[in-house]
């Protein structure tokens, strides 16, 4: 799934991104981790994987977007 990334604090290693459709999903430091990164703008289009639905939808990975 793709989206946007919204917010990010480097000392945490945490923040959230926006689905296509403008829904803010959190993502906290072990999914920013599991994709390898070290820095993450806002504004730049992620590559995301969530597990569950609803209210207990959660990041699980955060990657670049790559073409």
């Amino acid at each position: 799934m793709q989206a946007t990334a919204y917010t990010y604090d480097s000392q945490t290693r945490s923040g959230s991104v926006l689905l296509d459709d403008g829904t803010p999903v959190d993502f906290d430091a072990p999914a920013f981790d599991a994709g390898g990164l070290r820095l993450l703008r806002a504004g730049q289009r992620v590559r995301i994987e969530v597990d569950g639905d609803g209210e207990s939808r959660r990041i699980t990975l955060v990657t670049l977007q790559t073409f």
